[in-house]
């Protein structure tokens, strides 16, 4: 069993207005990843994730590419403290 792992990511390019945050979830869910991600009014997305390493690592992967209608310029990845988190919420 890999160790837990939490991360805050930031992803900028063309990344709110393309179903950015749903897929994100989606995929969170897929891997078993718990966490939020939201809009920021600087146009950037931020995304808190935690949980088994390899899937967290596969979901800041994801990031990198986003949905088909994104263009991501940079994912920003930085260690965080885990939250505590139940599920993977979408946030406003």
């Amino acid at each position: 069993m890999s160790l837990v792992k939490a991360v805050q990511a930031r992803v900028t390019g063309r990344v709110q207005g393309v179903s950015f945050r749903w897929s994100a979830q989606e995929q969170a869910q897929r891997l078993g990843v718990v966490g939020w991600v939201r809009n920021e009014p600087d146009g950037s997305v931020l995304l808190h994730a935690e949980g088994d390493a390899d899937a967290v690592d596969a979901l800041v992967a994801w990031c990198r590419t986003g949905p088909s209608m994104a263009k991501v310029g940079d994912v920003a990845v930085r260690e965080a403290a885990p939250s505590g988190a139940t599920s993977f919420e979408v946030g406003y």
